[in-house]
């Protein structure tokens, strides 16, 4: 039986804590791979070799991706990695594939949310992709994700495995979109940083690219050439909640809550509705929900077919140009965002009593300092002067109300690198003026 354990990623410790942490990260990423070697169930680090075993065995494959220094699915990856007895008579029927870093992602054909420290994408050795399984959010994992969820994507895959012709041309939508990095290794960012395979003789952890890594690269391909960064890379793969709905982990697709007056409530879906098709693709998850809104563009009508009971009928969702703008602030590229965008200031929203004490309208812009970061370009806000505990009330000569995901907006849409920032704090009753650089 395989087990492991993982560590929290050290971002902003002090540096001989960071270094201890560091060298236990080295050893769980070891520590992983002695755990799979010479197993009979799983291939690992090799994708090429999976698909060698699935042309010859004519199974699907299942491609797992872990980051194994995130804490984030431990439990659930776990489960996955021995097999739980609830998938394990369906996972057989797979070839199974570990890979643990991103180093060599082939972006051209694996595209899926890189702020996930697992993944999972089901597919055949000839590319195709049945869909995709694993989904993170704000919320607790057991509310996104679980074993009965996966098993229902599992079955949903292997049904269309052995009736592909059926459904080739529905699932033409779920292909990777070409982009102009082949890999990782190649975003400008990360380019000689790294290389194809991770180290496993030094510091292994440090030698392989993370999955947010690779979020937070093609934001800055963007953010380092003076553009302005696109929406569906400022905010990717949207939660199904941009719509009104709140999933159900345990089933495929399948509608647990409908928000009133949302864009879904509005479509005429209904709880306990499972989306069968959503943009006329096939859905085997609440993750293939995502990768549809994900390459949906600023606004339309986006086409879904429901099951309800014994009915099936089709919906339409109207989506108005902003549709996407969802919370982004729990996302682990988000540490990024709030260097670029914050000088390193986390935020959180104002109580009603900042708002009443300091007389602020429930439209205008407060926005408490949760912390401040201490070093490098994440210490830009802490030396412009500003203090955990200051009350935000005007960000760029905006005043206002505005979330921390909004302001991130404006910033990666509005200014440039090295543009100065002015804002507004009240501390202690006083209202400060401060500025610093974009970053």
């Amino acid at each position: 039986m395989i087990r492991y354990e993982l560590v929290l990623v050290p971002f902003l410790l002090a540096p001989s804590f960071a270094l201890a942490q560091n060298t236990e990260r080295d050893k769980k990423v070891k520590a992983d791979r002695e755990s799979f070697s010479g197993s009979t169930e799983w291939i690992y680090n090799d994708i090429d070799a999976g698909i060698r075993a699935a042309k010859t065995s004519g199974k699907p494959i299942l491609v797992a991706f872990r980051c194994i220094p995130c804490e984030a699915c431990h439990d659930f990856d776990e489960d996955v990695a021995n097999r739980d007895p609830l998938v394990r008579d369906l996972m057989d029927q797979f070839v199974l594939v570990r890979i643990v870093y991103g180093n060599n992602i082939d972006l051209r054909r694996f595209q899926y949310d890189f702020d996930q420290s697992f993944a999972i994408v089901l597919m055949n050795a000839d590319g195709t992709i049945y869909g995709r399984f694993a989904t993170r959010s704000e919320r607790p994992e057991s509310e996104d994700i679980s074993l009965d969820g996966l098993r229902a994507a599992l079955g949903s895959a292997l049904r269309m495995h052995k009736s592909l012709p059926e459904y080739e041309a529905a699932l033409e939508g779920k292909k990777a979109v070409p982009g102009p990095y082949a890999t990782p290794r190649d975003f400008p960012s990360l380019k000689g940083r790294y290389q194809a395979d991770l180290d496993y003789e030094g510091a292994v952890a440090k030698s392989c690219i993370h999955c947010h890594q690779i979020g937070e690269a093609q934001r800055l391909a963007y953010r380092n050439e003076g553009k302005s960064v696109p929406d569906d890379v400022l905010f990717p793969y949207p939660d199904p909640e941009v719509l009104g709905l709140t999933m159900n982990p345990k089933k495929a697709a399948t509608v647990a809550r409908v928000m009133r007056g949302s864009i879904a409530d509005r479509a005429g879906i209904r709880e306990g509705d499972e989306i069968a098709t959503l943009g006329g693709q096939p859905l085997i998850s609440t993750a293939d929900i995502q990768w549809v809104l994900h390459r949906f563009p600023k606004s339309g009508t986006l086409k879904a077919e429901v099951r309800r009971g014994e009915m099936r009928s089709e919906v339409d969702l109207m989506l108005a140009p902003g549709w996407r703008e969802g919370n982004i602030s729990w996302r682990v590229t988000s540490w990024d965002l709030r260097r670029m965008a914050l000088g390193g200031m986390r935020l959180e929203p104002a109580t009603e009593a900042d708002r009443t004490k300091n007389g602020i309208g429930a439209d205008e812009l407060a926005i408490r300092v949760k912390s401040v970061g201490q070093y490098g370009e994440h210490a830009l806000a802490k030396k412009a002067g500003v203090k955990a505990g200051d009350l935000l009330v005007a960000y760029d000569g905006i005043e206002r109300a505005m979330t921390e995901s909004q302001i991130f907006a404006h910033a990666l849409r509005q200014k440039k690198r090295g543009e100065k920032t002015p804002i507004v704090v009240i501390r202690d009753g006083r209202r400060i003026s401060l500025e610093f650089a974009q970053q």
